[in-house]
């Protein structure tokens, strides 16, 4: 499978419901046709016509599709009554089941708030007018984790060369540590190419590939380790289950944003939300916090996501939507 060609089929729905027409001329880099990006900063700018701005009476929010949707529901109440009382409106929690689907619902104007995947931001960014401002952090500011490739105890793979001949699942073409960092990072430093030297398969999810290790349905996956954290820390899986055969640099975290044509007093009041929010004794802090999350801090997409943005571009990701 070829990514370009994987991102074009994620997108076709998504195309299919655009709510609106191109912008008049305007700079906009590789944004799509929909938004301008007067400042240059790399993400659509707020309409400066207000009647393109939208004020929502119930504000829909979605978490990234990476596990269950329900044990995430409940890990978000708690900031959702908070938000709820800072915006002074109803807020919806939209229980995805795909990364397509999410930026779908974005970019027809179904999603307001988000916490979009490390690897689906470009995309949500430039096909969506997703703006994100801030990730999780620890108590220190720190953040980030590491895709790692996994085999299990007995596996007969005992170093990434091992997989040659074999099955590796990845999660979805839009993932970075579930596809694209493996990819780059398999092509560049070990000349290994899907389906020429191994057999990519494809479960959806990190839970799902990270059990299908587990429990021996898959002989490899790549997938993020902070998911991996978390389902350890839940009894989903034990320690003793899986082998790390590779380790990557550290990656942001998930991204969390606005739609762009949310009117700008509510995108400021939004953001106040997030920063002001205190974790300690939330079911935030209950889910989030066995990672060693413990706050929201500012983020720029055109910073944070420099190193995405040059695995994409070793991949040969293109970031048109249609």
């Amino acid at each position: 499978m070829k990514l370009k060609t994987s991102y074009l089929a994620i997108l076709a729905a998504a195309t299919s419901l655009v709510a609106g027409a191109a912008q008049a001329d305007c700079e906009r880099g590789t944004l799509d046709a929909m938004y301008c990006d007067a400042d240059g900063d790399l993400i659509a700018d707020i309409p400066t016509d207000a009647s393109k701005q939208v004020d929502p009476s119930t504000l829909v929010f979605a978490y990234t599709p990476v596990e269950d949707p329900a044990v995430y529901k409940e890990a978000w109440a708690d900031f959702l009554t908070y938000l709820e009382e800072k915006t002074g409106k109803k807020v919806a929690f939209f229980p995805v089941q795909s990364n397509a689907a999410q930026i779908e619902a974005m970019r027809s104007g179904r999603l307001h708030i988000a916490g979009f995947n490390t690897g689906s931001n470009p995309l949500a960014v430039n096909c969506a007018g997703f703006r994100p401002f801030t990730i999780m952090a620890g108590a220190d500011g720190s953040f980030g984790y590491e895709m790692e490739i996994l085999t299990y105890p007995g596996s007969g793979i005992d170093s990434v060369e091992g997989i040659k001949g074999k099955q590796l699942a990845f999660t979805s073409p839009t993932s970075n540590s579930g596809f694209k960092a493996p990819s780059a990072i398999l092509k560049a430093d070990y000349d290994m190419i899907p389906e020429r030297d191994f057999e990519p398969v494809y479960s959806g999810k990190h839970d799902n590939s990270i059990l299908g290790v587990a429990n021996k349905d898959y002989q490899a996956a790549s997938i993020a380790n902070s998911v991996l954290a978390r389902m350890i820390s839940r009894d989903v899986v034990q320690e003793d289950q899986l082998v790390s055969l590779y380790k990557s640099q550290t990656f942001p975290t998930t991204g969390y944003g606005v739609a762009y044509n949310l009117t700008p007093e509510l995108q400021a009041t939004i953001q106040d939300a997030f920063f002001s929010f205190q974790w300690e004794g939330s079911t935030l802090e209950e889910e989030f916090g066995k990672n060693g999350e413990a706050q929201f801090i500012p983020i720029t997409y055109q910073e944070h996501w420099d190193v995405i943005r040059k695995i994409d571009s070793a991949n040969d990701v293109s970031y048109a939507c249609k």
